[in-house]
């Protein structure tokens, strides 16, 4: 009994000194923003949960957007054991025990579990497939969580067995909603310390947030105690001024936020729009982006996408490249401002990419040969043979061998650029 009641006390001493972000946890719906479309009354998956008839489920979503509550609100409303496992500090050896004790309760007690996985992306393939034969057998209902997409991060077998729900980042109707009731609650939140907060300094509060809750509620909590330790009792503008950082714009290099800049910044230069292309180019600068890759891709879209309806923008992100490697950054940042502004206002060809993948497709149907005539005859031999016999000399031909061939005879003639 002794035991028992020191740990009771260790495990409310943890919950009172956690962060206000971790105690401010939803418990349940009622207190659960965003996501609406996700988990509104008349959703799918909101009766799922209440029915207690959850299939396997991956949830996929930046940071802060609520994928860990969600699960924490389901193992409040759900009749099925609640299993958690982070996957950065769990091993598989850890989820096989609970397996085991998963299959023992459904045998002898008919009761479900769900095997909750944080972060399901840090396990690797092999770990993964661990997990397959009980989540197709039933022995346990999966949800995972992960900031990386599923397509590229979870095994197709896994993935193919299990729903995926997207998350997206808190609006700011949602956040004002969270950070509010934190202010205001006494028994988990800053209640007791009775402030309030401006208008200004909740859209401030907001705008640092980036969508995610839980670098708000950790500004939030400091500001919280930086004021009322000096005996104020509301948070100013001024107050989150002195104690904020300049906010790092979410981006991970190797992942899902990587491609989707990439790719809005060459769409805004197909597209001919300037602005839109430097506004994803300082997005990546901002975010720490290598601007070697930015340029290599500059590179890619002067041919793909300009060709030669301007034979001098190759020239220029070549040169752009050049530039950055001998200057750097930050100021070879102008240098990848001057080549985006010109490649988005070029005018546009895809007219070269187009005829290369038409002449790969044919060239992919067969090795035919080399016709007679387009090949050298470097020797006596050859020629014997019939190398380059009834080859027409271009600069010789008045109408510069336009009747002649350059196609394999199983090809015939083609034409692919115009």
């Amino acid at each position: 009994m002794v035991k028992d009641l020191f740990d009771n006390e260790a495990e409310e001493n943890k919950k009172r000194n956690a962060p206000l972000a971790e105690r401010m946890r939803s418990r349940d719906f009622s207190e659960f923003f965003g996501q609406e479309e996700l988990i509104g009354k008349e959703s799918a998956l909101r009766k799922a949960i209440e029915d207690d008839a959850l299939g396997s489920l991956i949830f996929w979503g930046p940071p802060g957007s609520g994928k860990t509550t969600l699960a924490w609100v389901i193992a409040r409303e759900t009749k099925a054991q609640f299993e958690y496992f982070s996957a950065v500090a769990t091993g598989i050896k850890d989820v096989k025990v609970a397996i085991e004790k998963a299959r023992e309760r459904l045998k002898f007690h008919n009761k479900k579990t769900i095997l909750f996985i944080d972060e399901i992306h840090r396990f690797n393939k092999a770990q993964q497939d661990v997990l397959l034969p009980y989540v197709e057998d039933g022995t346990v209902v999966l949800i995972g969580a992960t900031t990386e997409n599923p397509s590229f991060e979870i095994i197709s077998p896994l993935l193919s067995r299990s729903a995926v729900y997207v998350l997206y980042s808190l609006a700011p109707n949602d956040l004002e909603k969270i950070f509010s009731r934190a202010l205001e609650n006494k028994e988990r939140g800053l209640g007791k310390l009775d402030l309030e907060i401006t208008d200004g300094a909740m859209e401030k509060l907001i705008a640092f947030s980036d969508g995610d809750a839980r670098i708000g509620l950790n500004a939030l909590e400091f500001a919280a105690r930086i004021v009322s330790g000096d005996g104020g009792n509301k948070i100013t503008v001024g107050d989150l001024d002195k104690i904020l950082k300049k906010h790092v714009l979410r981006y991970d290099k190797k992942g899902e936020e990587h491609y989707n800049l990439i790719s809005a910044y060459i769409k805004s230069m197909r597209d001919s729009d300037p602005n839109g292309a430097l506004y994803w180019l300082a997005r990546m600068i901002e975010s720490g982006e290598d601007p070697k890759f930015i340029v290599r891709r500059m590179i890619v879209f002067a041919s793909e996408d300009i060709g030669n309806a301007d034979p001098q923008a190759i020239q220029v992100a070549v040169s752009v490249a050049r530039a950055v490697e001998f200057v750097g950054l930050p100021e070879a940042q102008i240098n990848l401002a001057h080549g985006t502004t010109y490649l988005a206002t070029a005018p546009k060809s895809n007219a070269s990419y187009k005829a290369l993948l038409e002449a790969k497709e044919d060239a992919g149907k067969g090795s035919y040969g080399v016709p007679m005539h387009l090949r050298n005859a470097v020797t006596g031999l050859m020629k014997k043979l019939g190398y380059g016999k009834g080859y027409k000399y271009a600069h010789d031909e008045s109408d510069k061998a336009k009747n002649q061939t350059h196609f394999p005879e199983e090809i015939g003639e083609r034409k692919y650029y115009s």
